[in-house]
């Protein structure tokens, strides 16, 4: 038994997330909290130990599986009954007894649950658990007690266990008993707006009598919007019910007189005096709230604070200036979280200052949009790549009151140095950079594999400075920049001369040199190697049906019948890409070197769905299609006035786009090859340190950033709390999305497509390779799970390089994430497939089995059925 007086947030463990928040808000001055106490978590454990067949009734409840309802259904009642049947020891039900008369023994009680995995920063779990209103007396209190104890195996909270990978053993329950509050009005203030994530705007809902009616969904209850101490809008609603305390026990609705339904519950005055309160418990806190109320008179009661899990950070900075922050990783192709040592290299390798929050990275752009040449030159360029970004962008600056307005500076100025002389389109450019960037990383592999200890650390951040030579040296830049122009330049004038939307989609089909489609052709060659053996084939499907990780397979493979050459074709397949992976810009995320079986789906995919030498007939079927394209064109120029002027302007850009829209993929290949040569050496280096007692596991690494993990290595020292912080933080940021655009005071910037062509009920995103197709769409969330057939549509949140082997085994593609020059855009076109990207929540609003059409020259997505 503890008071609230006697708790803080340092007794999570023994009164849960609920008892210590209680507790920590009893402290605030000005906070008034009705007076109450908590039944611990010991208390819980020691009861609930003695229950019978408690122990193989939870063993089975650790096997379910989170999809599988009737078991987990069946077996959390088998639980609470248990558990609601336990008898309270002695010492315990007059301990309770005590507390009461201290506190008025037939007064009317609160009896809530409070789960140490409840109301943290981490997780929320509001409503899980369950929660009795007017409970009066000893006996009634000691059966809401138990109630309250057996609600942690109700089947939501049991389910919700589950899909966030929470034991049930570790999760224990304290009961927090509290003085009822009998109020005119309750309701709820969120600190942060829940719908717009703005910080600076807190969110009131207030209705009349307890605050349940407006918890559970009762009632819609008014709504007050406040910033800055002034109440900016309001919304009456029609409160026909309420809730109220029941004579016989527990609560009841009741109707509201006519001429109270539609009155305000709360004045302005107090809506604003609320809010100060709010604002009072969030500095305590440290973070935006989610807040219980109730008024009784003119005195306000706080009945419960629980942090608002579902916003997404805001950097940190040391300044009061606005910032406008624009999502990497939508350019990525990345929204997952990124762990410190991921995060940290990233930043060393780009060239842009770039601020963290949520594991995300982002680029404050305040400052290139406070002039007018910025502003032009940046919405300019990415609006070609994303137009929800170009148009939040837009929406900031037409404001006019967040950010700075600025001049041009030396507006009149010529220009620093002589431009730079213009690219030949000559393909020995291309093979000279890629043989330049593979030395340059053959060179990092020979110098690192010596180093340990301190020298290795050393190497890697002084050899992070070549890794950004090589990445951004301006003659690749040019040579990049050369086909992105050579293709805007021909879907400009062909749609201008000819009509013809997306033209340059099917003229880079099966363009030399493009690293990420050989790839996915590649593994094409492996099925071929694969499918005459059909002891390799079902043994691989083992492999994948029973879930095993790693390159154990590997070595059973020579064993089998063709099984030494499927061996050796895997294995070349993975000295080349082995070292991709999704999420492939965190250094952190497994490659498929590390556990080849994430290829294994897509293998044995192809030997199912093509024939022996499909990589090779994909290559030149693109390839005369992308001649075939051009001669066609051509041909209609030539029909033109000026026509021959035309065909020969238009003949120079095709050769050029041909030349080097392959090489666009190339830099990031170069760069992931050095990261994980890096990784490599960091990995023998956690070992090592694993060994000498430094670390308690090899990826604790992955939790210090790249320079905190030098100093470790110089010192022998580490700090075990910061690491186990950033674990626990880092799964809680995994379920967040990423907003494109959000301002520093926490507000998400949303846009919308201007897109009038889409039929009714279309899905609009953006168009980045041509054509129609209509087929079976295939959601999936991991290629390792994939499981494709011929002529299905890919959907899914985001496709880096790493996708592409699923690229030869679909009709089309759709993704929540991407631009115009994102990679995933680039293979689609490449291999002719038509594909939308940027469509919001697609693999939510897209059933998985539903038919779809595609309309990749138009950007809409049609389900069919």
């Amino acid at each position: 038994m503890m008071g609230f007086e006697q708790i803080d947030s340092t007794n999570i463990a023994d009164v849960g997330g609920k008892g210590a928040h209680l507790g920590e808000l009893s402290r605030i001055d000005g906070i008034h909290v009705p007076e109450g106490f908590c039944v611990t978590t010991d208390a819980f454990e020691r009861v609930v130990a003695k229950a019978p067949d408690i122990d193989a009734q939870l063993d089975l409840l650790s096997r379910v599986k989170p999809d599988d309802r009737a078991a987990i259904r069946t077996l959390s009642a088998d639980i609470r009954r248990i558990v609601e049947g336990v008898a309270v020891p002695g010492d315990l039900v007059a301990a309770i007894g005590e507390a009461l008369a201290r506190l008025g023994e037939q007064a009317s009680y609160a009896v809530r649950s409070s789960a140490t995995a409840e109301d943290l920063p981490t997780a929320s779990f509001a409503g899980q658990q369950d929660s009795y209103l007017n409970v009066v007396g000893l006996e009634a209190v000691l059966q809401h007690v138990r109630k309250c104890w057996a609600s942690l195996f109700t089947e939501r909270a049991v389910t919700y266990r589950c899909r966030n990978g929470f034991d049930h053993r570790k999760v224990r329950m304290a009961v927090v008993v509290q003085q009822m509050v009998f109020p005119d009005a309750a309701g709820i203030l969120f600190t942060a707006d829940p719908v717009t994530s703005n910080r600076k705007i807190a969110t009131v809902e207030a209705g009349w009598g307890l605050g349940e009616a407006l918890v559970s969904g009762l009632v819609t209850g008014d709504i007050y919007t406040v910033r800055d101490d002034q109440v900016v809008t309001t919304t009456v609603a029609t409160k026909a019910t309420f809730v109220q305390a029941s004579p016989e026990g527990g609560t009841q609705d009741a109707p509201i007189e006519p001429r109270r339904q539609t009155q305000p519950a709360l004045t302005d005055a107090q809506v604003v005096r609320l809010v100060q309160l709010g604002r009072r418990i969030e500095g305590h806190f440290g973070r935006p709230q989610d807040i219980e109320w109730c008024l009784a008179g003119d005195d306000f009661h706080i009945v419960q604070s629980r942090p608002i899990t579902t916003l997404f950070p805001v950097p940190t900075t040391d300044d009061q200036e606005n910032h406008l922050y624009v999502s990497v990783g939508h350019q990525q192709m990345m929204t997952d979280a990124m762990k410190p040592l991921g995060l940290s290299l990233w930043q060393l390798t780009t060239l842009r200052p770039m601020h963290e929050a949520g594991g995300r990275l982002f680029v404050d752009v305040a400052p290139v949009l406070a002039t007018p040449a910025g502003r032009a030159s940046l919405i300019g360029t990415l609006g070609r790549s994303d137009p929800l970004v170009r148009d939040a962008l837009q929406s900031v600056v037409d404001r006019g009151d967040f950010l700075r307005s600025l001049p041009d500076e030396d507006a009149g100025a010529a220009p620093a140095g002589d431009p730079p002389a213009p690219v030949l389109t000559d393909p020995s450019i291309v093979t000279q950079l890629i043989r330049e960037n593979e030395e340059s990383v053959a060179a990092a592999r020979h110098k690192i594999e010596s180093l340990s200890g301190s020298a290795l650390l050393d190497f890697i951040l002084t050899d992070v400075a070549e890794l950004r030579r090589v990445l951004f040296d301006p003659w690749s830049h040019q040579v990049i920049m050369a086909g992105m122009e050579a293709t805007w330049w021909l879907n400009d004038h062909l749609e201008a001369w000819l009509g013809e939307k997306g033209a340059a989609d099917a003229l880079t089909q099966s363009v030399p040199h493009n690293v990420t489609s050989e790839m996915g052709l590649a593994l094409l060659d492996v099925a071929d190697t694969i499918r005459p053996h059909p002891d390799v084939v079902t043994f691989l499907r083992r492999v994948v049906d029973e879930g095993r990780e790693g390159d154990g397979f590997l070595t059973e493979l020579p064993g089998l019948a063709g099984g030494r050459e499927a061996h050796d074709a895997i294995r070349s397949y993975l000295d080349e890409y082995g070292m991709r992976c999704a999420g492939e810009i965190d250094i952190t995320r497994t490659r498929w070197s590390e556990n080849p079986v994430m290829l294994l789906p897509a293998i044995l995919g192809n030997v199912k769905n093509f024939e022996p030498g499909a990589g090779k007939r994909h290559f030149e079927q693109g390839r005369q299609e992308s001649l075939r394209k051009e001669q066609e064109l051509l041909t209609r120029l030539r029909a033109l006035p000026e026509g021959e002027q035309k065909a020969e302007e238009t003949k120079r850009m095709i050769d050029r786009v041909r030349t080097f829209a392959g090489y666009r993929e190339y830099p990031k290949y170069g760069m992931i090859s050095r990261y994980f040569v890096y990784k490599q050496a960091l990995l023998r280096e956690a070992d090592r340190l694993v060994k000498s007692g430094i670390l308690r596991e090899k990826e604790d690494v992955f939790f210090l950033r790249i320079q905190e993990l030098q100093e470790v290595v110089r010192t022998g020292d580490v700090d075990a709390e910061l690491i186990l912080q950033r674990r626990e933080a880092f799964r809680s940021y995994e379920p967040l999305t990423p907003p494109r655009v959000f301002t520093s005071d926490g507000e998400v910037i949303t846009a919308q497509y201007q897109r009038a062509n889409a039929p009714a009920g279309a899905l609009v995103g953006i168009p980045v390779s041509a054509g129609t197709v209509e087929g079976r769409a295939r959601v999936v969330m991991d290629m390792a799970r994939a499981d494709l057939d011929e002529g299905d549509i890919l959907v899914t949140a985001y496709t880096d390089p790493s996708w592409t082997p699923l690229f030869v085994a679909v009709a089309g593609l759709v993704t929540e994430v991407g631009g115009l020059m994102t990679h995933g855009a680039v293979i689609a076109r490449e291999y002719g497939l038509p594909a939308v990207v940027g469509v919001e929540r697609a693999t939510r609003l897209i059933r998985d089995g539903q038919r779809i059409r595609v309309h990749g020259t138009d950007g809409y997505v049609q389900i069919l059925d």
